[in-house]
């Protein structure tokens, strides 16, 4: 599902590389409008979709959002100007909001604060897959002659899958371990006990909207929202420009799709070994800052070079864009849920902070204009100023929690570790002198 997320966000730029925007008679900022407006609906309804999908279960809430957008995906099709495709892209927006943000949440009441990381990665590499799988269909569509548009195929293909998809997810998907038909009882206790050991205070907490809001308080709070907000402009930029960052190299339009492959694969496997890495050593502070390094110093290359006098090198940059931006996702939104042990508070924050993280794409796609190409370097220049401030968010965050878990440590006299503590004793959460962070 998330795959066929992931593909409707790409797929506009792919559209772009076959003549959309001529086809569509777009004129002066229309397009950078097209993807700048998508934003406001994806980071406005995380929140509320995110609460539902507590509410209702995500077995119901995702395959519904899901269906509903590959129905409006193929309608894009259709679509003969601006007007048209921009009220399409704002409902394709508001439906896609709450999909991010509750299949984290879905995850967290699985897996275990250890195994989240990586868990999260598996399913979010599927937007690096669906960006080399997008540039790998597009190839192919914009092959087919007929008295429709290529573009218009890859939109009509893409949607198709996506409700089969969708309505496949209606039947498999269960909404707890509970609820899960293939466990046996013995399976779904062992499945509770594990969330009780490392995981949640209390398992399948009913809906509380009062619980709910009550995490929003304090300073760390608005750390978590700077440093979601900030690590989204490496994100964006790479997602949803890197086939015209590529186009910068002065290929044809099948090759500046095709090399778009290679990035992404190489992103996949780099986003499973840091996140993998930071499960099995339980630190998120230092893995986090490593990702966002890669793309600031090959946004800060592409910056400074000849791109078509040093392809290698702007190539190379690309690869750390890549290779970079899809990890901070993963550790971010594992990092707070791993030191939010209420399933109603981890909806929300969740549904919040990928709002924010949402939000962010106004910002790149804002800078992102037909008038700054092919070099682009407004976008780059911010989204390597937003992954610089995310740095030194983090480590201020991350280094704080940590001396203040020696702090805890010295007033014991005893070394812990957030995983040697049962989460079920913790419901009076940092109150409690057996509290340790998760950094």
């Amino acid at each position: 599902m998330y795959l066929c997320n992931s593909v409707d966000r790409s797929n506009l730029s792919n559209a772009y590389t076959d003549g959309f925007a001529n086809d569509m008679h777009f004129v002066g900022q229309e397009y950078s409008l097209l993807l700048l407006l998508f934003y406001i609906p994806n980071g406005f309804l995380d929140l509320p979709l995110n609460l539902l999908t507590k509410r209702y279960g995500a077995r119901w809430v995702l395959p519904t959002l899901c269906t509903l957008w590959g129905v409006m995906s193929i309608l894009q099709a259709a679509a003969t100007n601006f007007a048209g495709m921009l009220v399409l892209r704002l409902i394709i927006g508001g439906l896609e909001a709450g999909f991010f943000a509750g299949t984290v949440f879905y995850l967290s009441l699985f897996y275990r604060r250890n195994e989240l990381a990586f868990r999260i990665a598996l399913y979010f590499g599927s937007a690096q897959v669906a960006a080399a799988f997008s540039g790998l269909l597009a190839f192919g569509v914009f092959q087919i002659k007929s008295h429709i548009r290529g573009w218009q195929w890859l939109f009509i293909i893409e949607g198709g899958l996506t409700i089969v998809v969708g309505t496949v997810a209606f039947w498999w998907l269960p909404s707890t371990p509970a609820t899960c038909r293939w466990l046996t009882e013995t399976e779904k206790s062992v499945a509770r006990a594990r969330l009780l050991r490392d995981g949640s205070v209390e398992v399948d907490e009913k809906f509380n909207f009062k619980a709910a809001i009550s995490a929003f308080r304090g300073w760390r709070m608005w750390t978590y929202a700077l440093i979601s907000f900030t690590y989204a402009g490496a994100f964006s930029t790479t997602s949803s420009f890197l086939p015209q960052i590529v186009g910068r190299l002065g290929f044809s339009t099948v090759k500046t799709n095709l090399w778009t492959v290679a990035l992404n694969c190489v992103g996949v496997v780099v986003l499973l070994a840091v996140t993998w890495s930071s499960d099995h050593f339980r630190e998120r502070t230092f893995h986090l800052t490593f990702a966002l390094l890669l793309p600031l110093v090959g946004m800060i290359t592409l910056s400074t070079i000849n791109v078509l006098e040093q392809k290698g090198v702007a190539y190379f940059a690309m690869f750390l864009m890549a290779a970079g931006s899809y990890i901070p996702s993963c550790i971010v939104h594992t990092w707070h849920n791993s030191n939010t042990l209420n399933e109603n508070s981890r909806a929300a924050m969740t549904g919040i902070y990928v709002g924010i993280g949402n939000l962010a794409g106004i910002m790149t796609s804002a800078t992102f204009r037909t008038n700054y190409a092919p070099a682009y370097l407004p976008t780059i220049y911010c989204a390597s100023v937003s992954s610089a401030i995310c740095i030194i968010a983090t480590l201020t965050l991350g280094i704080w929690m940590k001396l203040d878990n020696r702090k805890r440590d010295k007033a014991q006299g005893i070394r812990r570790d957030p995983g040697t503590i049962d989460t079920a004793q913790l419901g009076d959460g940092e109150k409690n002198p057996d509290w340790r962070w998760s950094s």
